[in-house]
């Protein structure tokens, strides 16, 4: 009796046996994944008509795209503005003269 319990606690722990299991499963992981990754519910003709939503992503985005050209078209020309600007230095500004009443006013008691 005791020498098959001894075998029964052997195979259970048979590190070989073990690693093909693990092997299969992640085998199978894969297999799986790769097997909904490839979308085989999906037909040709759902694929062919374009969703709406797509659709209107793809105008927003060109629409987005016009406005930032658009906008970088301006920003370059007010950097020119700014450099030319830049480049003639502004006169000097006028000296003026101006007579005022002192701000402290002193009072004697």
């Amino acid at each position: 009796m005791r020498l098959k319990a001894e075998t029964a606690v052997g195979s259970m722990t048979d590190h070989v046996a073990r690693l093909y299991a693990l092997t299969v499963a992640v085998l199978v992981f894969f297999v799986a994944w790769a097997a909904v990754a490839a979308h085989p519910w999906a037909t040709t003709k759902s694929a062919a008509t374009p969703d709406p939503r797509v659709q209107a992503l793809i105008m927003k985005q060109q629409r987005v795209r016009a406005e930032a050209l658009t906008v970088r078209r301006v920003l370059a020309a007010r950097r020119q503005q700014a450099t030319l600007a830049a480049a003639t230095p502004l006169p000097a500004p006028p000296v003026r003269v101006v007579t005022l009443p002192p701000l402290t006013i002193t009072r004697t008691s």
